[in-house]
């Protein structure tokens, strides 16, 4: 057995084929390429063009939006201060026209100097 634990039921009784990993608890096969491709832990946050972000990057707006509870509206083009990464349904942490708010990835690109 192993240390490798199943991504189905969590358990470690994990056989370890020539192409393959088998959990001896619940049966389930996954190939030994998943364990390099998803590292644990680690979230990539893409831009609405797809561009990797990390912690320090600048966003500019791609689109108009609204603010909850206020009748300010953040306008394209609105750039940020640098950005910080968060978990939860709102990924990028940052400050934008002196307020701090939580945006989505989806509504940013990146910004290039």
């Amino acid at each position: 057995m192993s240390d490798i634990a199943c991504p189905m039921c969590e358990m470690t009784d994990v056989l370890i084929h020539a192409d393959h990993h088998e959990c001896a608890t619940c049966g389930h096969e996954w190939p030994l390429a998943a364990e390099a491709e998803a590292p644990a832990g680690e979230r990539i946050v893409k831009d609405a063009y797809g561009n990797v972000l990390a912690n320090g990057d600048v966003v500019a707006m791609i689109k108009d939006l609204k603010l909850k509870g206020s009748s300010q509206v953040l306008k394209v083009g609105t750039k940020s201060k640098p950005i910080r990464l968060v978990d939860g349904d709102h990924e990028i942490d940052c400050k934008m026209d002196g307020i701090s708010i939580a945006l989505k990835a989806m509504y940013v690109k990146k910004v290039t100097a």
